[in-house]
């Protein structure tokens, strides 16, 4: 299994949408590198959902429940989407202060490339953050 974390802006589609809904496909995703990540996923992979813009907060873990296909809301053929579901929220939501803060994390893609909207985490920095998370 890998890990991932995908960013939304809480006012476009929040974590309580998310939920809401019950599943989502991630689209809008314009950028390659993203995209590539969008494509590595597999079926079982576990996401971080980070509020990004406001909050700046990883809230949940969404899970892969069907890999890339053709992004439904383009007929441009380079883009894809990734169906989510909820899988858990986090006890206590991490912040990219807390983060930044941690030296083991300072090679995280969350701070080195901040605006790429899909990034791979390490398995060493998914259990940091699930462990703050629960430290709180």
């Amino acid at each position: 299994m890998a890990y991932w974390l995908i960013k939304s802006e809480p006012f476009k589609y929040s974590w309580d949408q998310f939920v809401a809904d019950g599943s989502t496909f991630w689209d809008g995703v314009r950028n390659y590198a993203a995209r590539n990540n969008l494509r590595s996923m597999k079926k079982g992979d576990l996401a971080f959902f980070y509020h990004s813009n406001e909050g700046l907060e990883i809230v949940g873990i969404a899970k892969v429940i069907k890999e890339s296909y053709q992004d439904p809301t383009t007929e441009e053929t380079a883009w894809v989407v990734v169906d989510f579901k909820p899988h858990k929220k986090l006890k206590n939501p991490v912040t990219l202060s807390e983060i930044k803060a941690i030296p083991s994390l300072s090679n995280m893609a969350l701070i080195r490339l901040g605006r790429l909207s899909v990034q791979p985490v390490l398995e060493e920095e998914w259990e940091i953050i699930m462990a703050i998370s629960e430290e709180k």
